[in-house]
């Protein structure tokens, strides 16, 4: 039986956990509390920062997986670099693959190209330089020998139990409650949305599979389509008339005044001013996964919301993130 760590349990880190016990491997999830449930594993508490706790809770893993974010994202820059060097040294004793959940971050505005896996780094605010090192530090680890690393990205999440994220509880929770969708930039340009459950499919492949490391991938997304063409088939899907709110840089920085974390979105408004379309056909290429037909994740994300009944709050910290934090 293999063995994987999975560090965080959050919005992605919990279903990577649940997919891997799924196809029967022996599963350590982590996380800072301790709590949470991850059915067919049993979560432990623990400094991800500490080399020493993770090369503990890493010994004798084959894979290790990074899906932890900062609990504060205005201290990003500051707390997420120590995490992941922590999770490096355990996943390194531990001489297992490690596989790390990326973001979007690091290309900067693209003028409405395509993002494929070539385009260099090139950061547009202190969040995206820090997650654009952070990158080069794993593939120069995995260059120096250290440690077999394989790197997803992925864009905005959404899906059953995503609550925090751009297409989350602002969409979906107020389609289902009849008030009205708030999303930012400019929503009549093609966006593409990460379905939770592909993206964490998707790590378990780069986890287990051959020829997977050493790079980075765009992990599975459904074709792309505008971000009113989706808020309209979700309100649809909940029997409600769609209504939306499009915030700007000015609207975003007075709903700052009194949200101060909505003013972090700023350095990200870039991703929905313009047209942001991810290509992920090197994935599908080496490992022919697909992603979830749009229609079917909507309607399954819809239903978890009817159901559910998450309270629904503005995102405090979204990071393809982010959204994954423990």
């Amino acid at each position: 039986m293999s063995r994987h760590v999975v560090f965080g349990t959050g919005q992605i880190g919990r279903l990577v956990a649940e997919r891997l016990v799924s196809l029967g491997a022996d599963v350590t999830p982590v996380n800072r509390s301790g709590r949470g449930a991850v059915n067919g594993a049993q979560v432990v508490a623990g400094d991800a920062t500490d080399p020493m706790f993770t090369a503990g809770v890493c010994a004798g893993a084959d894979a290790v997986y990074f899906c932890l974010n900062p609990p504060r994202y205005d201290n990003w820059t500051r707390d997420f670099p120590p995490l992941q060097h922590g999770v490096l040294a355990g996943a390194e004793a531990a001489g297992a693959r490690l596989v790390v959940l990326d973001n979007l971050y690091a290309y900067g505005p693209t003028g409405g190209r395509d993002l494929v896996e070539s385009l260099p780094a090139n950061p547009a605010s202190a969040k995206a330089a820090t997650r654009a090192a952070m990158t080069a530090d794993l593939l120069a680890a995995h260059q120096a020998g250290r440690v077999e690393v394989a790197i997803g990205r992925a864009s905005d999440f959404f899906g059953p139990g995503v609550t925090q994220s751009a297409l989350g509880g602002t969409v979906f929770g107020t389609a289902v409650s009849g008030r009205t969708a708030q999303v930012m930039g400019h929503p009549d340009l093609e966006h593409s949305y990460s379905y939770a459950s592909d993206v964490a499919a998707a790590l378990v492949t780069l986890g287990t599979a051959a020829g997977a490391t050493g790079r980075v991938w765009h992990l599975p997304v459904a074709a792309a389509r505008t971000t009113r063409d989706i808020v309209g088939q979700v309100y649809a899907l909940a029997g409600r008339r769609p209504r939306i709110l499009a915030a700007g840089r000015t609207t975003l920085r007075l709903i700052g005044v009194v949200n101060p974390a909505m003013r972090e979105y700023l350095h990200t408004l870039y991703q929905f001013s313009e047209r942001w379309v991810v290509d992920d056909t090197a994935f599908r290429t080496a490992f022919g996964a697909l992603a979830t037909p749009l229609d079917d994740a909507l309607a399954a994300t819809t239903a978890w919301y009817r159901d559910a009944k998450p309270a629904h709050r503005a995102p405090a910290s979204r990071e393809p993130n982010p959204s994954s934090a423990a």
